[in-house]
Formats: C-alpha cells, structure tokens, sequence
C-alpha cells in the first residue's frame, strides 16, 4: 500500500454525499483508496459515483432516504455486496427548516430530527450490527471507523433553529455513545462540527478573506481532510472526540466542566437554602454567560461570518 494510498480495500458509506460537503468527503476518501457506497436521495448520486469511479475505485450509488430506518441496513448490505465489508461511516445527510421556536410546526421539527437525528443512528445502529458480528467471528477487534456530524449550533442554541440544534446535541450524545459501546470491536467514532460553504450554507457566508492556495476559505475540501484523517489507521487512537474545523484550523473541544457546586447544610436543600445559595450567586451575572459556548465562535478568523 502506497503512503498516499491509505484507505485502499477500505469500504466507506457516505450519506448527503451527492453534493457539498458529502460530496467532497467522499471524494476524499476516494482520493486515498476507498471504495464508496455513495448515499443521497436524488440522481447527483449517481454523478458523484461516477466521478469517483473516474478516480480509479469502486462507487455505487444508493438512492434514498437516511430518514427511512431500514436505509441504514440498505447501505450497509451495498458495502457488503459491492465490496466485500465495511469499514467507514461517514453521516452527514441533513436538511435545514429554520424558524424561530414560536414559529416552528411539527412538519418543521420532524423532518429535521428525521433525517439528521434518526438518519445518524440508523445508519450507525446498522453498521454496529455489522462490526460486532465480524468481530465476533474474527475473535477480535475489526477496523471500524464513524465520523458523524454535528455543529456549533448545539454549543449555541442558535436561536433560529431550534430543532437543527436540538437534532445536533443528539448527533453528539450519540457519538459519544457509539465510541464507548462500539470501542471493545475495534471501532472508533468521532463528531465534528463543520463550516463550510455549500448550497445549504450559502447564505450564511460572505466572501471572505485569505484563501491560500486559491482554494476557498470556507472549501467543503478542507472540512473533507479532516473526515478521511479521523477515518484512516492514524486515527486509531482517537475516539469519542469533538472537533470544530473550517478554514484553516481544527479545534478539539474539551468536555463540560462544573463550575461551582451548591451543597445543602442538612443534606436536603429547602426551598429557602436554594434562594440562599443560588439566587446570590447570580445575581447580576452577565445574561450572555449560560451553558452556551459563545467563546467558540471566536475561533474564526476567516472574515466570512455574516452578522445581522
């Protein structure tokens, strides 16, 4: 195997993949070897099968919808018959149904948990039944790697959109789940949380600022990079992380720390002692400092975010 060649007789699933950042994932992958299960509901599958087939190897398209629980166990069966196994998933189908909370219908919180929530556990939960089967037969650990994705949103709250943030807290709680259960087989799972300027995102960006090389700033390639390291053998030692990545940096964020403990006098608190303690303590806190990690957003440095 070449050193540029890392994932070769790798199989990786790849959901979203017929454009924007799926589409560059999976052409990362295939850059480095991966045979690819390409996923996405509509015909520009097929396309991006064919563009990486032209990489010299091996695509199939699976037209549908990751919504649908039994699409997981669908693409799992076309990496297994296409290509003998499976060793990648990549979950990054997702829709956007901004509203503000007292605007949001139950069509709009639906399709978003549907297709992001559930489309990344039943993918995940069909994968998982996979490796432990193979790992069971093997009598040992498989190679198996989950990136999943989720978004600075579930660190804010974005305020328009309450159901895409919801939906991503989830994707991390559930890739922390993943890595913990699926570890002993072999498998290691990961989250990012990813910018990058696709026609989903298109409005939420301006041209910015220092692109070097000529590639864009905010390229879904350069989200893509992250996603076949966290997929390939160097990563082995990497799981159940976090990252932020966009523009020219990745971020690895540190779990929740507590910040201050109340502890009650008699073992109980009482309605009292709980306005002795707490009420004191935040009185005249800055309405800013929440469980919000607002400190993230200064990570960018790319001139592109859009401001009201």
């Amino acid at each position: 195997m070449s050193a540029t060649k890392t994932l070769e007789g790798r199989t990786a699933v790849v959901t979203g993949a017929g454009a924007g950042l799926g589409r560059a994932e999976a052409l990362a992958l295939a850059e480095l070897g991966a045979d690819v299960v390409v996923n996405d509901v509509g015909p520009s599958a097929d396309e991006v099968a064919a563009e990486i087939r032209a990489l010299g190897t091996g695509a199939v398209a699976v037209t549908g919808d990751v919504g649908d629980w039994s699409m997981g166990d669908r693409l799992v069966q076309a990496a297994v018959e296409s290509f003998g196994g499976l060793d990648i998933v990549v979950n990054n189908a997702g829709v956007l149904r901004d509203k503000m909370l007292f605007n949001l219908t139950e069509s709009d919180w639906d399709d978003v948990i549907r297709i992001h929530l559930k489309g990344h556990a039943g993918l995940s939960r069909a994968a998982a039944v996979h490796w432990r089967a193979a790992s069971k037969s093997a009598g040992a650990p498989v190679y198996g790697r989950v990136v999943n994705t989720s978004s600075e949103a579930f660190l804010f709250g974005s305020p328009g959109q309450p159901n895409y943030s919801a939906a991503k807290a989830g994707i991390t709680a559930l890739t922390l789940s993943t890595a913990q259960g699926l570890a002993r087989y072999g498998v290691r799972a990961n989250a990012i949380c990813p910018r990058a300027r696709t026609a989903m995102t298109s409005e939420a960006f301006g041209e910015g600022e220092g692109a070097p090389g000529g590639l864009d700033i905010m390229a879904p390639e350069r989200v893509a990079a992250l996603v076949a390291h966290l997929a390939s053998p160097a990563a082995d030692g990497i799981n159940g992380q976090v990252f932020v990545v966009y523009g020219d940096m990745v971020a690895l964020l540190a779990p929740p720390t507590v910040e201050h403990k109340f502890t009650a006098a008699g073992g109980a608190f009482t309605p009292g002692e709980l306005d002795r303690q707490l009420t004191p303590y935040f009185d005249g806190r800055d309405p800013s400092r929440s469980y919000a990690a607002y400190s993230v957003a200064r990570l960018d440095t790319t001139g592109t975010q859009k401001t009201p």
